[in-house]
């Protein structure tokens, strides 16, 4: 377990490196991209085979803790770095905050094998076991929300509270979107391009900013690298993972408390591209609706609702939703 370090240290710290860093090449594990935090390894096994699971595990300063532990399990086109604000007001709250970045993604191996949402469940609680943490609240963003829940319903002695904040999978992606095989998602993967991948981050938030250009520039700086094809492959993997293992039918069985954060500006559909009809598309993604759904599947749920805010409130209304995101860990 890492120290905690102060704001204005990381910003002296890393203010000329996160410049630096837009003009590099990524590897797969982003070895030459820096967290904000200190980043310590798991070793996992799956299908005969070692891979090294990344994680940040941040401490409160020693002086002011709480007893909660809270994981942050990040999405499908992002990496646990993007929580790095979340995980200062956490911290600075004196919460114990532990990021994993999932098996194929961020500094984390890209390993070639069947992905499910219950193996990232398994190592997330190998995880927490081996940090010594018996019960943490669960806050899971898009892909992770549907982590986050399958690890709830597989570990609920493990979860005190979960938060889903505009997860994905609250339809089933396989009555909406056409099939897509591994080799022809394989090929989609190939075709991006940096222009491709910042067009597809807009649709995220209701009006663009220069400070989510990060988030673009990372995975935009691996598409030259002779990792790339090893990269794609294992986004192949996981968008079938996602594609394949819906939670929607199983909300009704979490019954611990739960958080449901839906910026409602959403209109997120996993594989919409893929869908003809353009009126067919606007059927879909459609969380003002959505959020409400799963709210009343969830028997112990509370909706919170964030006009003018697309798919990642803890980004572009950050302090609503930490100030939302306190008072529910509070409860």
């Amino acid at each position: 377990m890492k120290n905690y370090l102060y704001p204005f240290l990381f910003l002296l710290l890393f203010q000329v490196p996160a410049a630096a860093q837009s003009q590099r090449t990524y590897d797969a594990t982003l070895s030459d991209y820096a967290y904000r935090y200190p980043v310590n390894y798991l070793e996992v096994e799956q299908e005969g085979q070692k891979y090294r699971m990344a994680y940040m595990d941040v401490s409160p300063p020693t002086s002011f803790k709480n007893p909660q532990t809270v994981v942050l399990l990040h999405g499908k086109n992002f990496l646990g770095a993007y929580w790095q604000q979340t995980v200062n007001f956490l911290a600075g709250q004196g919460f114990r905050v532990v990021v994993p970045d999932q098996l194929g993604f961020g500094k984390s191996d890209k390993a070639e094998v069947h992905y499910s949402f219950h193996q990232l469940a398994q190592y997330t609680r190998q995880l927490l076991d081996h940090l010594k943490i018996s019960e943490a609240v669960m806050v899971g963003h898009s892909m992770g929300g549907m982590l986050a829940t399958r690890f709830a319903l597989m570990y609920p002695e493990t979860t005190a509270k979960l938060v889903l904040e505009n997860p994905i999978g609250l339809e089933d992606y396989r009555r909406i979107v056409p099939y897509k095989s591994l080799d022809e998602l394989y090929q989609e993967e190939l075709k991006r391009t940096e222009t491709g991948i910042r067009g597809y981050h807009k649709t995220y938030y209701t009006s663009w900013k220069p400070a989510y250009e990060e988030w673009v520039r990372i995975p935009a700086a691996q598409l030259q690298s002779p990792d790339y094809p090893l990269v794609a492959r294992v986004a192949a993997h996981t968008y079938a993972m996602i594609y394949e293992q819906p939670v929607v039918y199983e909300f009704s069985e979490l019954k611990m408390p739960v958080l449901l954060a839906i910026g409602v500006e959403d209109r997120t559909v996993v594989g919409k591209a893929y869908i003809k009809s353009e009126e067919e598309r606007k059927q879909y993604g459609q969380y003002p609706q959505l959020g409400q759904q799963t709210a009343g599947a969830i028997p112990n749920a509370r909706l919170l609702e964030l006009s003018g805010v697309g798919h990642i409130p803890h980004i572009e209304a950050t302090d609503q939703f930490h100030k939302a995101l306190l008072e529910f860990l509070k409860q």
